[in-house]
């Protein structure tokens, strides 16, 4: 893959080299940049660090690291910024509207900076939820040298002999406490006790599923998705990858060289055999968009029916982060998937074969082998049927064998809001299909995730006798029959927004069915009389609204007309 150097011009000599660029190198001198810094390669240190977001808050020491790796390959490291949502805190009231816009903010912050100051290679700090498919965006778009450094999962928390995680131990304690199973003093002990310091959240959420797809894919140092925050061998993996960038920019290896499409169907195998967040979906299909590369819903559903469910992480299964690292790591569970997966060039000047020939599965409960696996299919399933036309996407790794297949009556709710109220009344009771709609891409805007309806459902002991559709998202710590993405949505007219309460509505996940029991002359007859309940917008919410397109496609940004 390496290039003839001497045909190579960096970037960064635009801001560099001649006569009439000694203004530049004059307000390049006033920030302390040294003349001799001039003949380096220029590396953007693209940091997410921010005090809000537990997985960012240990940030500081890795970007140290990532600083020092890039010095001691003979490039000049410039710190730059982007913002990021912690969903858990942004959950439950309108923050969580903010959340998934800011994806495509942070491609743009990035791709605006690096061209405006001509970088020769980037590396990206990032962690939690919508910042990591972002960076990935920019990566694709931009096609300059890139690596990305996940920040790493957060240990577990104790209360006394038991190991705790956020979902099952704060979230669902909620239902739990509602239902009087325990007492709110010992919410308070769980809540304290749970997530115990820097980190992404425990399981197999979209933080660490996000950061164990991008090491699949190449992008990331072998180790990096799931060693954990607060571990000397992060900060190792911050250095080297620092060390690393300037390689892949005097190699000139650049993003679309490494994230191919097999690349990304390999990530979508390990997300399958890992049973990892939905909300993967939306971002694999955008960080495609990207690319040029027209990977689809059926894509997933074609790879999840091939790939076993080697790994039962929370919050489907009982083990966390830190055991699936001690088990091997990403490199483990790709030696486990075999020849189901591609051997494709990775940032680690060697490819997929060449790591899984020294990878060691350590724990064979932790990553199975195909043989004994936890399911023969993979973690998500695409539905479709009169409710989905466009597709809908389910966590079945997550589902009860029991309510695989589920019929109900309809509970319907225009949002989350007045959903969870009717919960917490005590309104919903057994074999009910709880619809929460106009919490689409453009109805909320923004496709909220709903973990703490969710959450709350589970720890109320109706986990495996209410089911939950919507147009919105689920966290990736969200478990049970749970249907979220309905495409198209109800905001653009779509059947969920013509359904009403007492309707019987179908969840068949082995044949891919989500089905109302409604026929096509009933649904036309209510689709005359629908309208559509607009909601009043301003600022960036309105134009993200106006801009993106369905969760079957991503949901990205494209100009309307």
């Amino acid at each position: 893959m390496k290039k003839d150097d001497a045909k190579i011009v960096r970037r960064s000599d635009a801001t560099k080299i001649g006569l009439e660029r000694a203004p530049h190198r004059c307000l390049m001198y006033a920030t302390g940049v040294d003349p001799s810094d001039l003949k380096k390669p220029y590396i953007g240190v693209v940091s997410s660090f921010t005090d809000l977001i537990p997985g960012h808050v240990g940030m500081r020491d890795l970007e140290r690291s990532i600083e020092n790796g890039v010095y001691a390959a003979g490039g000049k490291p410039f710190l730059l910024t982007v913002p990021g949502i912690c969903d858990g805190i942004a959950m439950g009231h309108p923050g969580m509207y903010c959340s998934l816009p800011t994806r495509g903010l942070i491609a743009d912050m990035i791709e605006m900076v690096a061209l405006g100051h001509a970088l020769d290679g980037l590396v990206l700090l990032t962690n939690c939820d919508k910042i990591t498919p972002g960076m990935l965006m920019a990566a694709a778009r931009l096609n300059i040298p890139s690596i990305v450094v996940t920040a790493g999962p957060m240990l577990a928390g104790h209360y006394g002999n038991r190991r705790l995680s956020l979902v099952r131990d704060t979230f669902e304690a909620i239902g739990r406490a509602q239902a009087g199973q325990i007492v709110e003093d010992e919410v308070s002990k769980l809540e304290l006790e749970a997530c115990p310091g820097p980190g992404s959240c425990q399981g197999m959420y979209t933080a660490n599923t996000m950061a164990c797809i991008t090491e699949a894919i190449g992008m990331s140092l072998s180790g990096c998705a799931t060693a954990p925050a607060v571990l000397a061998a992060k900060k190792r993996i911050a250095y080297r990858s620092g060390q690393r960038v300037v390689s892949l920019v005097k190699d000139d290896i650049r993003p679309r060289d490494i994230m191919t499409a097999r690349a990304l169907e390999n990530g979508v195998a390990v997300d399958m055999t890992l049973g990892g967040s939905t909300n993967t979906v939306l971002h694999l299909m955008a960080i495609a968009h990207e690319l040029g590369i027209g990977l689809k819903l059926s894509d997933f559903d074609r790879i999840s029916r091939s790939t076993p469910h080697l790994a039962d992480m929370r919050p489907g299964g009982e083990h966390m982060m830190e055991d699936l690292d001690l088990a091997g790591g990403i490199p483990a569970v790709m030696k486990a998937l075999g020849d189901r997966v591609h051997d494709l060039p990775t940032v680690n000047r060697r490819s997929w074969k060449q790591i899984c020939r020294s990878a060691r599965i350590a724990d064979p409960e932790v990553i199975r082998t195909p043989e004994r696996s936890y399911h023969d299919e993979g973690g998500i399933a695409i539905l479709q049927g009169n409710l989905a036309p466009e597709g809908a996407v389910v966590k079945q790794s997550a589902v009860a064998e029991s309510v695989r297949k589920f019929t109900g009556k309809a509970r319907v709710f225009d949002s989350e809001e007045a959903g969870m109220k009717a919960l917490m009344k005590g309104e919903i009771r057994k074999g009910t299909v709880v619809v929460i709609r106009y919490e689409g891409p453009r109805g909320g805007p923004g496709m909220r995730e709903m973990l703490s309806l969710t959450s709350a459902i589970v720890g109320m002991g109706l986990g495996e006798s209410v089911a939950l559709i919507t147009d919105g998202r689920f966290s990736g710590g969200t478990k049970g029959p749970c249907v979220g993405h309905i495409s198209p949505e109800a905001a653009a007219g779509g059947p969920i927004a013509l359904v009403e309460d007492g309707d019987q509505i179908v969840l068949d996940i082995p044949s891919r069915l989500l089905q109302v029991k409604l026929t096509k002359k009933e649904l036309a007859a209510r689709r005359n009389k629908w309208k559509y309940p607009a909601k009043k917008l301003s600022g960036y919410l309105a134009r993200y609204a106006d801009q993106v397109t369905s969760a079957s496609t991503g949901a990205v940004l494209l100009p309307r007309g």
